[in-house]
């Protein structure tokens, strides 16, 4: 797979790793939206596996 490729993948984990520790820090963190950016992380962590 092509580095650029690679590399938008790791930022996308990086920014969604982010948002997920900002929506749990919140004092009511909206639970559905947290399951849902795990979610899409685990698919790229998945997709950078087969790169």
């Amino acid at each position: 797979m092509e580095s650029s490729h690679v590399i938008a993948l790791q930022s996308k984990h990086a920014g969604l790793d982010a948002k997920i520790r900002a929506e749990l820090n919140r004092p009511a963190p909206d639970e559905v939206m947290v399951q849902s950016l795990k979610k899409k992380k685990l698919r790229i962590k998945e997709e950078l596996a087969q790169a």
